[in-house]
């Protein structure tokens, strides 16, 4: 296994603002969070009371993507927006189907960085490497040498942007998948996640303005703008855009009976052709 170590002074984590990842952290019960995401998770959860079992079955959805895709085939995952580590981590779910897959986590958040050790104890057959990175700047990522380094271009490759598409304006979004959708190989294939307002206008405008309050700005998108934005030109996975619990999920799952307006989350799988 491959690893990149950070080093270097001591990161700032910038505790006295609110990060979305942090935030995340907090609603799926962790511990690497400070006073200003629980304030803003907090004030979602006052508006959308169901936020964390929403962000629960997120994260669920993305063990069961990433399993079905090293099902496929593929061998190489890009995970950006990572977030902090909770396990199953990606790399765990993927080479447990396949021991040999190669894993690069990117995000840009300094609390990440901190916990960089616990994304890269994977399966010694394979390879799993931490970036810190901007998901803004899709090329940089391509070009840096964590990824040049492990992954095989003319192979396919997994990208996963799992509940960071919604932090980013339209340009942004769009730019990141299809600068790196269009750097790799048919075959490859793309997940991800999106806080909509088809289901429950109401419910998720007032979570937005929580975040909003403490600096988090939101991009909330519908199925029809998912397609137009990302999916054109894709071969979208069975069953398609649904919300993540609908998702190919488990057989006996207790999530089956949970209104879709209470997660009010999209999730969709594809494969370049």
């Amino acid at each position: 296994m491959t690893t990149s170590s950070p080093g270097g002074p001591e990161p700032d984590l910038m505790t006295d603002r609110a990060h979305s990842a942090r935030a995340y952290d907090y609603l799926l019960g962790g511990k690497d969070n400070y006073a200003a995401d629980r304030a803003i998770a907090d004030a979602a959860e006052r508006a959308w009371p169901a936020v964390r079992l929403a962000v629960r079955a997120n994260r669920a959805f993305m063990t069961r993507v990433a399993r079905h895709f090293a099902e496929l085939g593929v061998r190489q995952f890009l995970d950006v927006g990572t977030g902090i580590p909770t396990e199953p981590n990606l790399h765990q779910v993927v080479q447990e189907v396949a021991p040999d897959a190669r894993v690069l986590y990117v995000d840009n958040d300094p609390i990440v960085l901190a916990h960089a050790a616990a994304l890269m104890n994977g399966d010694p057959r394979g390879r799993t490497t931490y970036l810190q990175a901007d998901a803004r700047d899709p090329q940089a990522i391509l070009d840096s040498p964590e990824l040049t380094g492990m992954f095989d271009l003319t192979q396919p490759v997994a990208l996963s942007v799992i509940g960071l598409l919604h932090f980013l304006d339209d340009e942004t979004a769009t730019r990141l998948v299809h600068t790196v959708l269009d750097s790799v190989p048919s075959g490859s294939c793309l997940a991800l996640s999106q806080i909509t307002l088809d289901l429950d206008a109401e419910t998720v405008r007032g979570a937005a303005a929580g975040y909003a309050g403490g600096g988090v700005q939101t991009h909330l998108r519908s199925k029809e703008q998912l397609h137009e934005l990302f999916l054109d030109g894709l071969d979208v996975l069975e069953p398609g855009v649904v919300v993540v619990h609908r998702w190919r999920p488990d057989e006996g799952s207790v999530m089956s009976e949970v209104p879709d307006a209470k997660i009010s989350v999209y999730g969709v799988a594809a494969r370049k052709p």
